[in-house]
C-alpha cells in the first residue's frame, strides 16, 4: 500500500473530531468510519506524564463505542453523572484539582512523621544501664 492509499484510508476513517483539554489530560472524541461505511465513536484520554529525566510522555487509553451500544452507554453515563451530582453536588470538593494547589497539609504530615521517627531513634538510643 503506497502513501496515497494510506492517506485516503486515514481521511475516510476520520469523519469528525472534538477535543477537550483539562489540565494534564486531553480527551479526543472522534467519529470514524468502518470499512463497511458505518460510523462509530472513539474516545481517547491522553495524559501528560514526566519521566525522571523530565522528558514528556503521553499515556493513552481508548474506548471504541459502536452505534448498537450508544443508547445503553448514554443511559448509564447519564445515570452515573446524576448520581454523583445528587450525592456530592457540582462543586469540586478536592482542593487538589485547583491549579494553585500546594499540599501543605501532606508536607506537614511528612515533617511530623520524620520528627517523631527521629525522636523515637533518640529514645531507643538511651542507655538504660545508667538510669
Amino acid at each position: 500500500m503506497d502513501e496515497k492509499e494510506k492517506e485516503n484510508i486515514k481521511e475516510r476513517n476520520e469523519i469528525c473530531s472534538r477535543t477537550l483539554k483539562t489540565g494534564s489530560r486531553t480527551y479526543f472524541f472522534d467519529a470514524r468510519e468502518t470499512r463497511a461505511g458505518d460510523y462509530y465513536l472513539t474516545i481517547t484520554e491522553s495524559k501528560k506524564n514526566f519521566t525522571e529525566t523530565g522528558e514528556i510522555t503521553y499515556k493513552k487509553h481508548k474506548i471504541y463505542l459502536y452505534k448498537e451500544d450508544f443508547s445503553k452507554f448514554q443511559n448509564i453515563l447519564d445515570d452515573m453523572i446524576r448520581f454523583i451530582i445528587n450525592e456530592k453536588g457540582r462543586e469540586v470538593i478536592s482542593e487538589r484539582h485547583q491549579k494553585d494547589f500546594k499540599n501543605h497539609t501532606f508536607n506537614q504530615e511528612i515533617k511530623d512523621v520524620q520528627k517523631k521517627t527521629s525522636e523515637m531513634k533518640n529514645f531507643t538510643n538511651i542507655n538504660f544501664e545508667n538510669l
